[in-house]
């Protein structure tokens, strides 16, 4: 598979959300045009974008709506289950556990983190809340395949690596902070040098940052102008 564009797969989600929405109003077929036009892009793009994992449509015929649905979830994985983990189970960890539509994609909820002695124990969405200490022996005993991180920034860093040291791979991060492998002072003939823990090697980190959102639509509401200045479709 050729390299495939962060912003590409950012349009397929989007496209599925489209297709899944046609699917409701009973809509059985759709083109490259349609989709375009519901999704803000051009038909090339839609094209494009598909064009990565295959073949998809007939030419002057479009796609068939559940036939297309279908291979997008595939393409991103969402016809399996992916267990997850949350580890912050504060007000925002809370809110993430309790949102109904993550089952409708197969993320499946197993542990619950935190080291609050006020939250450790309780229960929420039928999970016991665990101690993040907890979390090493949880992994190896148990299919975790993600983790979800919503703890104060100021905590984020110790809690990913608490998480990667546990042997979770994938997080997603709702802390408005970058985290990441922590360089360690070693040496190489004689000299210093920054090396990198092997426990991140593969780990993949996406961040959903609202400040950094309220941010960017702060700037562009002051200039509607430059939010509609034309980019290179495929811009990352």
């Amino acid at each position: 598979m050729a390299e495939v564009p962060t912003a590409a797969i950012s349009r397929l989600v989007t496209y599925l959300r489209i297709l899944e929405e046609l699917e409701t109003r009973d809509i059985v077929r759709t083109s490259s045009t349609d989709l375009a036009e519901r999704a803000g892009v051009s038909a090339f793009q839609v094209r494009k974008d598909l064009a990565y994992f295959g073949r998809f449509g007939t030419r002057g015929m479009g796609y068939t709506v559940p036939i297309l649905k279908r291979e997008l979830m595939r393409v991103l994985g969402l016809n399996q289950t992916w267990n997850v983990v949350i580890v912050g189970v504060g007000r925002l960890g809370q809110a993430i556990a309790n949102y109904p539509g993550a089952s409708d994609y197969q993320f499946q909820y197993v542990g619950l983190f935190d080291v609050s002695p006020e939250l450790v124990g309780r229960q929420v969405r039928d999970l016991t809340v665990r101690h993040i200490a907890e979390l090493r022996d949880f992994v190896r005993e148990n299919k975790v395949d993600m983790g979800f991180l919503a703890v104060p920034p100021e905590r984020a860093q110790d809690a990913a690596q608490a998480m990667v040291t546990a042997g979770v791979r994938g997080i997603l991060n709702f802390a408005p902070v970058v985290i990441g492998p922590r360089p360690s002072e070693g040496r190489v003939d004689g000299n210093a040098q920054q090396e990198i823990g092997d426990d991140w090697r593969g780990v993949i980190v996406e961040n959903v940052d609202f400040l950094a959102g309220m941010k960017r639509l702060a700037f562009y509401t002051l200039n509607p102008h430059l939010k509609d200045s034309p980019v290179p479709e495929d811009t990352e």
